[in-house]
C-alpha cells in the first residue's frame, strides 16, 4: 500500500477550508499553493518580494517535514494577480530553484485575499531511501 500522509502547517486556512499544506503520496510530495502569510502570526507583508520569501520559507518547512528539500522539486507554479510583480521576485526564486531548474509555469490570476500578491505551489520527488 502506498504511503499517504498529510503535512499540516498550523495555518488557520487549512482547518477552515479543509486541506493540507502538503500531501506525501509514496515518493511524491504535493505542496499546496502557498502564500506569503506568516502562519505563526497570521500576518502578511505588503511587499511582494517579502511575500515570496515567506512563501518559500513556508514551502521549505513543508518539504522538510515531508522528507525532502528544494533540491527535490521537479515542478513549480507561480500565481500572481499582477504580472509586473513577478520579475522583482526572480532573485528570491533563483536562490531556491536556480541550481534545481524545475519545470515552471507563471499564471496571472486572482487570489483568495487581495493582500496576497504571490502564491507558489511545488511538486517534489523524495530521494530514494
Amino acid at each position: 500500500m502506498t504511503e499517504r500522509r498529510a503535512v499540516l502547517s498550523g495555518s488557520t486556512f487549512e482547518e477552515q477550508i479543509g486541506y493540507a499544506r502538503a500531501v506525501v503520496h509514496g515518493d511524491q510530495v504535493h505542496v499546496s499553493g502557498t502564500t506569503g502569510f506568516d502562519y505563526t502570526t497570521m500576518t502578511i507583508s505588503d511587499d511582494v518580494v517579502e511575500q515570496a520569501e515567506q512563501c518559500l520559507r513556508n514551502i521549505g518547512s513543508a518539504l522538510a517535514e515531508a522528507g525532502c528539500a528544494f533540491a527535490d522539486v521537479v515542478r513549480v507554479r507561480y500565481l500572481l494577480p499582477d504580472r509586473n510583480d513577478f520579475e522583482p521576485c526572480w532573485p528570491v526564486l533563483r536562490r531556491c530553484f536556480g541550481d534545481v531548474r524545475p519545470a515552471a509555469t507563471m499564471l496571472v490570476c486572482g487570489l483568495a485575499d487581495p493582500r496576497m500578491r504571490i502564491e507558489i505551489e511545488v511538486y517534489a520527488q523524495r530521494p530514494a531511501r
